[in-house]
């Protein structure tokens, strides 16, 4: 029997998602067939640098990767497609290379291309989706233009960037309010609904403050039409032949799904799998999914939210999620297990997905380099 593969999971990273990438990276860990598999801990502080923990050090973590954390490390290639890692301290030691890199890294630095940028340079094989893909889900303001012009609907929005609010505001929010009322104010390219703002009342003060809240954190603000809708969420998983699971509902315990209500301890927040949907409506729910994946340039897995609007019954594509979140209450492990896909049978079906594209990508390179 050969050796297992080395598996580098990455996990913390720059991102006010920081915490959450912890507790997605225990389920891959608690769910990696160790027959096949062993995991290189690497954990990324707030300033991007990289730490090695030994499983003792992982499990005591407490919501954040420090300088002090594990090991430091650097992160090189190697020869046959492998990360590296090199102690910047003790340039001689051995330190185990990956075979294969899963970023449990949510949000900017992780999940928007560039840390699939940098594994791409190095030519290693990673789970999820590529560069370019990467990049168009993380800006919901591209990622809508694609949808569009992919046919797929999505809720009308106003774009706000910084410089553009500086000069003029007043033709701004003059779209934006034009909009009705309620509205969502969001960071384009930030996860986990962070800095998203629902402005009930167009009163031009409200939504000032709301903007300030959003530029805060991202030189680009989206501001969209609220939708008195339910919140389906539908998993998709595979590259060139992608499966979307059966549609589950979000039944959030505020106003609407924030952050507080995703993550909080004591979150009123409930999940419904699956979704009370007419087999009409759940079918056209899978196929617009899918159409989104394939629309973005998606490989491995993708999280796909959407409202279905009462009344009407419209349905609005929201936004697609490429590394969602893996804790106990996240909706895509759940969507899968309740399609009879364990935890330890996704995540080896990542992996596989992961070696499968990159097998491929080396045929069409002759075999050399990526």
């Amino acid at each position: 029997m050969s050796a297992p593969r080395v598996v580098g999971i990455l996990f913390g990273g720059r991102s006010g998602e920081h915490p959450i990438s912890i507790r997605s990276s225990q389920f891959v860990v608690e769910s990696l067939d160790r027959t096949r598999f062993t995991p290189a801990l690497i954990g990324i502080d707030r300033t991007g640098g990289w730490h090695l923990l030994s499983e003792d050090e992982f499990w005591r973590l407490d919501g954040e990767v420090t300088a002090s954390t594990g090991r430091p490390v650097v992160p090189v290639p190697r020869d046959g497609g492998r990360c590296g890692l090199l102690d910047p301290t003790r340039p001689q030691a051995t330190l185990p290379s990956a075979d294969l890199v899963f970023p449990v890294l949510h949000g900017p630095y992780g999940e928007d291309g560039t840390m699939q940028g940098l594994l791409e340079t190095f030519g290693v094989p990673y789970v999820g989706i590529g560069v370019l893909g990467a990049a168009l889900c993380m800006d919901k303001d591209v990622c809508k233009r694609v949808l569009r012009d992919a046919g797929v609907p999505i809720v009308p929005y106003v774009v706000i960037r910084a410089h553009e609010w500086e000069h003029d505001a007043r033709r701004l929010r003059d779209a934006a309010l034009a909009l009705g009322a309620p509205l969502f104010v969001k960071p384009a390219s930030l996860g986990s609904s962070l800095g998203v703002t629902r402005v009930s009342e167009t009163a031009a003060t409200t939504l000032d403050a709301a903007v300030a809240v959003a530029l805060a954190l991202d030189g680009k603000v989206l501001i969209e039409r609220g939708i008195d809708g339910r919140e389906i969420e539908c998993a998709v998983l595979g590259n060139d032949q992608p499966r979307a699971s059966m549609p589950g509902e979000i039944l959030p315990g505020e106003a609407f799904y924030s952050y507080a209500d995703k993550y909080a301890a004591d979150s009123l927040a409930q999940v419904r799998i699956p979704a009370d949907l007419d087999v009409p409506t759940r079918e056209q729910v899978r196929a617009l999914a899918l159409r989104a994946y394939v629309a973005l340039e998606c490989t491995g897995m993708a999280r796909v939210d959407f409202f279905l609007e009462r009344g009407s019954g419209q349905l609005y594509v929201n936004e697609l999620n490429t590394i969602p979140g893996f804790t106990s209450i996240s909706m895509y492990p759940k969507l899968w297990e309740a399609e009879g896909l364990s935890g330890p049978a996704l995540v080896t079906r990542l992996i596989e997905l992961a070696e499968s594209r990159w097998a491929a990508r080396r045929r069409l390179a002759g075999g050399a380099g990526r």
